[in-house]
């Protein structure tokens, strides 16, 4: 069982900008925390694709085209 004392935040160096920091666990500060989710973040936008044409040398199923 995890004992509450050990999930309180302690001293840790960042390891992005090496700054010390007071963090639960070791990672990224909460200032290169913020940064790099900053930096990550875009915008959605539309992209326009080409409506679906086969290639000339694709024919179709014999079984489908067989008269019955």
């Amino acid at each position: 069982m995890i004992d509450a004392d050990d999930l309180a935040p302690r001293d840790w160096d960042c390891l992005r900008c090496g700054r010390t920091a007071s963090m639960r666990f070791r990672g990224l500060c909460p200032g290169c925390r913020d940064a790099v989710r900053a930096g990550a973040r875009r915008e959605s936008r539309e992209v326009a694709v080409a409506e679906y044409e086969p290639k000339m040398n694709v024919t179709p199923n014999a079984v489908a085209l067989k008269d019955d």
